[in-house]
C-alpha cells in the first residue's frame, strides 16, 4: 500500500507543474492584455488614457518581456517567497484575494457535496433494491429531470418563487448590513438563514447523478453468484446488502473525490453568478475575462493542484475499498 502511494505521490510534482505551464500560456492565447483592454475601456468612455503610465504599469508586471520570462516570475514566486503576484485589477495582492473567499466556497461545497451523498446513497439503495415499484419510477423520473436541468436555471426558478409568492430576497449569503462586518455570532447565523438556497441548488444535480450510478451499480452487483451465496447461507437481506454489494457499488463516489475538491474552487460558477453568491468562482471568471493573469492563473492553478491531490485521494480510497485495484497497479 506505501509503495502504491508512493508511486501516485511521485506522478503528482510533473503534472502539476506541466498544468502550471500550460495554465499560464492558454491565458496569454488571447490578443493583448489587460492593460490594453483597460485602456480601451477608458477610450470608450471618452475617458483620457496616459500611456506613459500604461507603460509604467507594463513594467511593472512584466507584460513586455517573453511568456517564459512572466511564467518563471510568477511560479518562482509561488515556489520560494509564497507570493502569488499582485491582481492588476484588484491592486491587491492575489493571495488575499483569494483566501478572502476561499473559506465561504469551501464551506458551502463542502456542505452540498454531504447533502447530495446524504440524499443519494440511501434513495439509490432502495431504487435498486425496490426494482420497478412506484417509488422507483417516481424517484428516477425526478432523477433524470435533475440531471438534465441546468443548475442555473434551477437557482432561477427558486429565485422567482421566493420573490413572488414569500416576498423573499435569496440572493447573496449574506444580508447588506452584513456584508462587509467582520466575523460574529449574528454574521454566521445570517449566513446558514442564506446558505439553504445555494446548496439545494448546487446539491441537486450531483445528487441526480448519484442515484442513477449507485442504482445501476448495485443492479449489476446484486446478479452476481456472491450475493446468491450470502442469501444461500442465509445472512439477513438489508446486512447482506449493505455489508458487501453496497460497497462496491460505493467507487465511483471515490473516484468523483479529484472533481469535488476542483469544485471546491470553482463553486459551480453560473449558479454563483445568478444568485449573486461570495465565492471564489465569480472572481476567477472575471479575472479569466479581463486577462488578470497573475490571479486568473493562480486559480487555474489551485483547480488543477486540487484536482491531482483529489485523484491521489480517489485511488488511495478506491485501493482501500477495493484490493484488487492496488493488487493491479
Amino acid at each position: 500500500m506505501v509503495g502504491y502511494i508512493l508511486r501516485r505521490v511521485g506522478m503528482m510534482i510533473p503534472t502539476i507543474l506541466v498544468i502550471s505551464v500550460i495554465s499560464f500560456v492558454i491565458i496569454q492565447l488571447p490578443p493583448g492584455d489587460y492593460l490594453t483592454s483597460y485602456a480601451m475601456g477608458l477610450r470608450q468612455q471618452g475617458e483620457y488614457v496616459d500611456e506613459a503610465e500604461l507603460e509604467a504599469l507594463r513594467v511593472r508586471y512584466g507584460l513586455g518581456q517573453p511568456v517564459y520570462v512572466q511564467y518563471w516570475k510568477w511560479i518562482s514566486g509561488i515556489i520560494l517567497r509564497g507570493d502569488w503576484g499582485q491582481s492588476m485589477e484588484w491592486q491587491r495582492p492575489v493571495k488575499d484575494l483569494i483566501w478572502d473567499r476561499m473559506a465561504l466556497t469551501v464551506f458551502l461545497s463542502l456542505i452540498s457535496v454531504l447533502v447530495s451523498w446524504f440524499v443519494a446513497i440511501p434513495v439509490g439503495v432502495f431504487s435498486a433494491v425496490k426494482q420497478y415499484s412506484v417509488l422507483d419510477y417516481v424517484f428516477s423520473a425526478l432523477s433524470f429531470i435533475g440531471t438534465g436541468m441546468p443548475g442555473f436555471m434551477i437557482a432561477l426558478i427558486i429565485m422567482w418563487i421566493a420573490m413572488r409568492q414569500f416576498g423573499m430576497n435569496v440572493g447573496g449569503l449574506f444580508s447588506q448590513e452584513y456584508m462587509l462586518e467582520s466575523w460574529s455570532w449574528a454574521k454566521l447565523v445570517d449566513l446558514l438563514k442564506h446558505l439553504w438556497i445555494p446548496v439545494i441548488v448546487i446539491a441537486v444535480g450531483s445528487t441526480a447523478g448519484s442515484i442513477r450510478t449507485t442504482r445501476a451499480n448495485l443492479l449489476d452487483e446484486l446478479n452476481k453468484p456472491y450475493v446468491e451465496t450470502a442469501r444461500a447461507k442465509g445472512l439477513k437481506e438489508s446486512k447482506m446488502i449493505w455489508k458487501y454489494p453496497v460497497r462496491v457499488s460505493m467507487n465511483p463516489f471515490f473516484s468523483t473525490v479529484g472533481w469535488t475538491l476542483a469544485n471546491l474552487i470553482s463553486g459551480q460558477t453560473l449558479v454563483a453568478v445568478v444568485l449573486s453568491l461570495q465565492t471564489t468562482g465569480p472572481m476567477m471568471l472575471r479575472a479569466l475575462t479581463s486577462q488578470d493573469m497573475y490571479l486568473a492563473g493562480s486559480f487555474l492553478l489551485l483547480l488543477s493542484t486540487l484536482t491531482v491531490i483529489g485523484t491521489l485521494i480517489s485511488d488511495v480510497l478506491l485501493a482501500w475499498v477495493d484490493p484488487r485495484i492496488r493488487m493491479e497497479s
